[in-house]
């Protein structure tokens, strides 16, 4: 890496974004943003009432992390969201040029299994299916790399953070 990156951990629900992307900042020595935290209250009211968000209710939010992101251009850091459409992360690399993505993938039953678990999230697994329709994985014209999140979360972050320090930006 010639200057550090400026990364989106993104992926459905239920993935590990925030587990994961602290632990990713870690080993790059970046800090880390936490995605969930530039929701508006009336986003989060919406999701914990089980009711999907639409683009407008995303577009402010996406807005506000490309400004972290674009903050960040040159000094490195991570920041989770779920970037789950194309045209989302089009948004954030309009707001910040150089940023690339770590998609988290996996198996349903293991998300699902995993999201039943955590408590006091305001995202419902009831929203899981929502998330994997709205889905667009990253193009190969897309700088990112997808990395799968079955293993220990120490082992997940350990091969997101060799996966990220291969790309030339």
């Amino acid at each position: 890496m010639n200057s550090p990156l400026t990364i989106v951990v993104m992926g459905v629900a239920g993935t590990g974004k925030t587990t994961i992307g602290p632990l990713v900042a870690e080993r790059l020595g970046v800090p880390y943003a936490e995605g969930d935290d530039f929701h508006p209250a009336a986003n989060v009211a919406k999701m914990s009432a089980g009711i999907p968000l639409d683009d407008a209710d995303r577009w402010p939010w996406l807005d506000a992390i490309g400004a972290w992101a674009h903050g960040r251009a040159g000094l490195g850091g991570v920041v989770s969201s779920s970037a789950l459409k194309r045209s989302y992360r089009d948004r954030l690399r309009a707001a910040a040029p150089g940023v690339v993505f770590l998609h988290l993938t996996g198996e349903r039953g293991l998300i699902e299994r995993r999201m039943a678990e955590r408590k006091g999230h305001f995202m419902p697994a009831a929203l899981l299916d929502s998330q994997f329709a709205t889905l667009q994985p990253l193009g190969p014209d897309e700088a990112g790399v997808a990395v799968d999140v079955s293993g220990t979360p120490e082992d997940i972050a350990q091969r997101a953070a060799a996966a990220l320090r291969t790309l030339t930006i």
